[in-house]
């Protein structure tokens, strides 16, 4: 039986997450680390990719509401 893969979650060069990964919600989707279950979210392991997550988000929030945009004809008032 292979050993279990641990968190690789690192706070510090001495301090490490030493609790088993999770098999199927363990890995971060940005950076694709294997993480446990305190650590397993972005903004808990401090994730490099979670700026780009957040600005491609936006992005794609703003071209929909740009694209669902209305505009009104102004009446010519006489």
């Amino acid at each position: 039986m292979p050993a279990k893969k641990r968190c690789q979650f690192q706070a510090s060069t001495e301090q490490q997450c030493s609790s088993a990964a999770l098999r199927i919600v363990g890995q971060c989707p940005h950076c694709r680390i294997q993480f446990c279950g305190e650590h397993r979210l972005p903004e808990h392991h401090s994730c490099n990719k979670l700026e780009d997550c957040r600005q491609q988000a936006f992005d794609r929030n703003k071209a929909k509401l740009e694209s669902e945009r209305t505009v009104a004809t102004k009446l010519a008032t006489a």
